[in-house]
């Protein structure tokens, strides 16, 4: 499998938002999330940029049937990513050679992504780049955590608190 996989290195800054003064990383056990059932591999989520972050909230949130205003305040994490073996899975054909579908914002998708996961992460690979299934023009990584926690990620500074709900970015599906 890995073979059939391009793998890219993942560097720059990247986003997420927590609860307010929650930490910025997960704990273990971690949430379950596409990538990763947290029982078996913690796994940390990150946006290329806020619009992203902040589409992937508003679909989380829809599929919970919850306002936003139940979810607030949140802090504003920036990251800084320094991966070298993540597999890029941001095109169709990447996702198709592990059997996998172009991602929809649907959790009854999870439990393929989360096996194709599992899979990536024995063989060695970082984490996954993918393309956003709230905002198909954005960018998300999952970063796999292993024993140590997240190597070649790092918060930057402070969070900036957000206690009002973002205008809903462009572009977004839920």
């Amino acid at each position: 499998m890995p073979s059939q996989i391009p793998e890219v290195p993942t560097t720059g800054v990247w986003y997420r938002h927590v609860p307010a003064d929650a930490p910025p990383m997960p704990g273990h056990p971690a949430p379950d999330g596409r990538w990763q059932r947290g029982e078996q591999l913690a796994g940390l989520y990150l946006a290329q940029d806020p619009d992203t972050m902040w589409a992937e909230w508003y679909r989380a949130l829809a599929e919970l049937g919850e306002p936003p205003d139940l979810r607030l305040p949140r802090d504003l994490w920036r990251f800084s990513l320094n991966l070298q073996r993540v597999a890029d899975l941001s095109r169709s054909a990447a996702l198709g050679a592990l059997g996998l579908p172009d991602p929809k914002p649907d959790r009854a998708q999870w439990p393929a992504f989360q096996d194709a996961g599992a899979r990536l992460a024995a063989d060695g690979f970082e984490g996954v780049l993918f393309c956003s299934s709230a905002r198909p023009a954005g960018l998300c990584v999952c970063v796999f955590g292993t024993g140590a926690g997240f190597a070649g990620v790092r918060p930057e500074g402070n969070p900036k608190r957000i206690n009002a709900a973002p205008v809903p970015p462009r572009g977004m599906r839920t």
